[in-house]
């Protein structure tokens, strides 16, 4: 009987460090959701940061950061007595403790990134986290997970909505108000701001897979303390109902609302939800997680548009509006759906009274306490932020110059030319055109521009046709060209807009003033082929009547000279060999 409890709990044991792992693995899908949110050209920076979350915050966890969270009590509660064991006990430290409430720690810090987002001095970031991962978070947190004061009344937040994720999301706000908006993100007349423009994430897929990785890692965050099968199983149930409902919420607001889904808040929604229930988890039904999640999913809709709107504050990827706002939500529902009726149940009072929730006949007390912890937390988070930002903007300062900010952070903070090195993007929308309207004829659908600067082309023998069209009318295109002897062209991936300026769409409920729509630019030169042959194959290639067609320009071209030979005119573009 010995060695099946034995075998019992090493099985525990186990599945406690695979949900570490799966926490740890959490810092991939923050480094995702916030990369694919903002522009590319902070790519890297937003990489470096992530990565050095995790590195720097397991440095300051083991000297103070570890002690001040599970340390013998000191001050009646207020934190952990400093202890350096993990180098003085090796034989029988509690290693798995330790290693789980380091990846929990290294969160906390992550949040914050996303909010400072593409204008924050990386070496002011550092600071930062290193003090979040070793001083405010552990300190609050020992005061629920720790032993601390908020623990001997009760106060219950099983896996952190209010220790990680309020804490992260207010650490957020604070940031994000202290190092200002990017560079024209808010619309300014006569120093009262009037408008709010859209940045939207440069690639939405990066920033899904990174949802999707989070959600996985979040069966780990809020089922790896649980201690029985039918716990774990219903946790597993709430943390899936939760963001689904939250999901499937947001989706049908956005679309009555702006005319369609949006993507962007959808996947905000479906963190949202995970980060309401994280504190409930252990204890919420079914209909309970249900009722969390259609809050989660509103409540990140209104949270993005208060920071636009009302506080104009700039947040790249919503990171106030999932944190912040969920988490104190998901710490409230505590309060209203906890059911003594789900496996595993363990509130009680200081009396070791059991507690339940508002709806579930325990009356007010339980919520009551649920308030008082909330206050306890924002407060410390709130100074501490406050003292923590206030001296790094005097010493190091916070923000990029504007130079730094204009050109990309991955340039000019990490020597970085791009993070997509041999994918470059052109912007050129004043050289882009959508054609006109449908159902008229070829000629005007793709329309053959002169540039009025150059001379007719009678004059030249040399010509450059510059193709703009859609991307899937490419590969239609090449073999048009091929067909009628094209030897040579330039192909590259554009974006840009024609006079329609793209249609009028919403991102994260802001409207998108000019959409720039993904586009292919061929550029051939010919001297052998007649330009007019090389236009009319285009035309019929490209043609379907709809906007979006695409333009030709017709350049003369003076001169060319081929490097390796030195020939100049028509012959440097015929084959010498």
């Amino acid at each position: 009987m010995e060695e099946v409890f034995a075998k019992a709990s090493d099985l525990w044991g186990v599945w406690f460090l695979i949900g570490a792992a799966l926490v740890f693995w959490m810092q991939c899908g923050f480094a995702m959701v916030e990369t694919g949110f903002t522009r590319a050209k902070n790519t890297g920076n937003i990489i470096m940061k992530n990565l050095m979350d995790f590195c720097i915050g397991t440095v300051t966890f083991i000297l103070i950061g570890f002690g001040f969270l599970l340390g013998e009590n000191a001050l009646f509660g207020f934190l952990g007595k400093p202890n350096w064991q993990v180098f003085t006990d090796y034989a029988s430290f509690d290693w798995s403790g330790f290693i789980f409430n380091l990846v929990f720690c290294a969160t906390t810090a992550t949040i914050v990134s996303g909010a400072m987002a593409e204008r924050t001095k990386f070496l002011s970031y550092c600071v930062y986290s290193a003090i979040i991962s070793g001083i405010i978070y552990p300190i609050e947190a020992h005061w629920t997970w720790g032993g601390g004061f908020l623990a001997s009344i009760g106060f219950h937040d099983f896996a952190g909505s209010a220790c990680i994720h309020m804490v992260g999301g207010i650490c957020a706000l604070i940031g994000a108000k202290m190092v200002g908006p990017r560079i024209g993100k808010f619309v300014k007349k006569n120093g009262k701001i009037t408008g709010v423009n859209a940045f939207p994430g440069h690639n939405i897929p990066i920033g899904a897979l990174g949802v999707f990785i989070l959600w996985l890692g979040w069966y780990g965050f809020n089922g790896a303390a649980a201690t029985s099968l039918s716990q774990l199983a219903s946790i597993f149930v709430t943390t899936t109902i939760a963001p689904a409902i939250a999901t499937v919420t947001c989706m049908i607001f956005t679309w009555i609302k702006f005319g369609k889904p949006d993507v962007s808040m959808c996947l905000n929604a479906s963190l949202a939800g995970l980060v309401a229930i994280t504190a409930p988890c252990d204890v919420t039904d079914a209909a309970g997680a249900c009722i969390i999640g259609v809050v989660a999913g509103l409540l990140v809709v209104f949270g993005v548009w208060m920071m636009d709107y009302k506080l104009h504050i700039d947040d790249p990827v919503g990171a106030v509006a999932v944190h912040c706002l969920n988490g104190i939500w998901g710490t409230v529902a505590t309060g209203l759906f906890a059911n003594p009726a789900v496996p595993g149940y363990s509130i009680a009072d200081a009396a070791g009274k059991q507690m339940a929730g508002v709806f579930y006949g325990g009356g007010f007390k339980l919520l009551g306490i649920q308030f008082t912890g909330i206050l306890a937390i924002v407060l410390w988070t709130v100074v501490m932020i406050i003292i923590t930002f206030s001296i790094i903007r005097k010493i190091f300062g916070l923000r990029v110059t504007a130079e730094e900010e204009i050109v990309g952070l991955d340039k000019l903070e990490h020597g970085l030319d791009s993070g997509y090195a041999g994918f470059l993007t052109q912007y050129s929308a004043d050289e882009m055109a959508e054609a006109a309207e449908a159902g008229i004829s070829i000629d005007q659908a793709v329309p053959v521009v002169a540039p009025a600067t150059t001379p007719s082309s009678t004059e030249s023998s040399l010509h450059k046709v510059v193709i703009i069209t859609r991307q899937n009318k490419f590969n239609t295109l090449k073999v048009a060209m091929n067909s009628i002897g094209i030897t040579g062209m330039t192909v590259v991936n554009v974006m840009g807009c024609g006079m329609q300026k793209g249609a009028s769409e919403y991102y994260r409920g802001v409207p998108v003033d000019i959409q720039l729509l993904p586009k292919i630019k061929v550029e051939i030169v010919v001297a052998k082929v007649p330009v007019k042959d090389v236009v009319e194959a285009a035309k019929k290639a490209l043609y379907t009547g709809h906007i979006g067609d695409g333009k030709i320009f017709v350049y003369d071209i003076a001169d060319v000279i081929k490097v390796r030979t030195g020939e100049s005119g028509y012959d440097a573009l015929q084959d010498s060999e």
